[in-house]
């Protein structure tokens, strides 16, 4: 296709040395959830905005009256502070395009696993390696990207551009639910997570539950005097295992040949506190994966009903009963609606600027797409840079190409989405 002067122009201001310097800047703010860091990237992005000449909205999270909503999303993290941004090239009218991506990271775990310091911003070739690297500060950097170009081209728009720049996503999504309750809306939204190269239009969701079990402390060299709690989980995990593969039959071909989009994963077991005392408690913290339309209130009603379940057919859980709580992130699933004309606009974008069609997809994963479809009212999808599969662990890191060829298509998107013209 035979791009427009305007869109010509917007594309020949994209500065791509300029997006790397900005991707290598903020994965060197080790902005992990809740921490100090993660408030000084959003002040740094605030004053970046306003350089840029953008209107830009800075406030600081009410935490308390947020915690105390009925659409509170759930947090894991311990947090004092929290901060919202969001940024226009301004106008009255609604925003034409919004992109949306949160800076904050999860923990690097051990530092021994890694080949590098994770908050080094480390370039190998046309690869930089790092914590946020692939989720999603590249995704983050395509946007500031992007809204540089346009200011940089010289172009008017007819509806403003909208950057939001969220916290707390990691573990919830609080940075995008504040700023939705704030009013900040538009036509439609992208978020730059990393999808190598498809568009999600669906995010499966993802519901953190902590499982206590009880057992009977005795010591350990009349161990048979007690009962432990670790073989009292036991039989849970496998019940947990076989609720997995059942919630795993008949799902949508948008997973493709995902083999459990709906995953349930213990991440955390605790339990005794002496070697050799019986340890009369077990404490599993996980993730229940939420199927695609299903309501997160008929979801722990299927996890909780297979505990009591099998807690009924063991003879120790049925007169010690295991007790079930929601804590953390409480992930609902999203999506766009089917033959929404932001596939087909973004996909032109795509094509436009030489790539090739990226196909429709859905992921297993919670993330803020549930809450700018659902509480927002916004059509929104996922299409940025970097691969999943990388992030939240040692290697994480991303393709400094496909950071530049998101940028490029998410350009030609604002133009046509916001009416540019010379």
């Amino acid at each position: 296709m035979t791009l427009t002067d305007a869109e010509t122009r917007a594309l020949a201001a994209l500065d791509e040395d300029e997006i790397v310097r900005t991707l290598v800047e903020m994965v060197r703010v080790p902005s992990v959830t809740g921490t100090d860091a993660e408030s000084e990237l959003q002040h740094l992005l605030a004053a970046l905005f306003e350089t840029e000449g953008l209107e830009v909205d800075a406030w600081d999270l009410d935490l308390e009256t947020l915690r105390a909503h009925a659409h509170f999303p759930g947090a894991e993290a311990d947090r004092v502070e929290g901060h919202g941004l969001v940024a226009s090239t301004g106008g009255e009218a609604p925003p034409g395009l919004v992109l949306q991506g949160h800076i904050d990271v999860v923990p690097v775990g051990d530092r021994a696993r890694w080949e590098h310091d994770p908050f080094a911003a480390r370039l190998v070739g046309r690869v930089l390696h790092g914590r946020g690297a692939c989720d999603m500060k590249a995704g983050v950097a395509a946007n500031i990207g992007v809204v540089r170009a346009l200011r940089r081209s010289g172009l008017a728009l007819e509806r403003p551009l909208a950057l939001h720049s969220v916290v707390s996503e990691e573990d919830g999504g609080l940075g995008a639910f504040a700023t939705l309750l704030r009013g900040h809306g538009g036509d439609a939204a992208v978020i730059t997570e990393p999808t190598s190269g498809r568009l999600v239009t669906a995010a499966a969701g993802a519901l953190t539950f902590e499982l206590s079990v009880p057992g009977r402390a005795a010591h350990g060299s009349t161990r048979y005097e007690g009962f432990s709690a670790v073989d009292a989980y036991l039989p849970l995990h496998r019940a947990l295992t076989e609720l997995e593969s059942h919630r795993n039959t008949d799902v949508d071909p948008l997973f493709g040949d995902n083999p459990v989009p709906y995953p349930i994963s213990v991440g955390i077991l605790r339990s005794g506190d002496w070697s050799s005392t019986v340890p009369d408690l077990l404490s599993a913290h996980g993730r229940f994966g939420v199927r695609l339309g299903e309501d997160p209130h008929a979801a722990r009603s299927v996890f909780e009903v297979a505990v009591a379940a099998a807690a009924a057919a063991d003879p120790w859980l049925r007169d010690h009963p295991p007790v079930v709580s929601w804590p953390g992130g409480q992930f609902a699933s999203g999506s766009l609606a089917p033959g929404h004309p932001l596939v087909d606009e973004v996909q032109a974008a795509v094509r436009d600027t030489g790539g090739p069609t990226p196909p429709p997809a859905a992921v297993p994963y919670g993330s803020d797409l549930r809450l700018y479809a659902g509480l927002g009212g916004i059509p929104t999808l996922h299409y940025g840079p970097g691969d999943v599969r990388l992030a939240h662990a040692p290697r994480e890191q991303v393709d400094l190409d496909e950071v530049l060829a998101v940028t490029r298509a998410l350009t030609l998107l604002a133009v046509r989405r916001c009416g540019a013209h010379l």
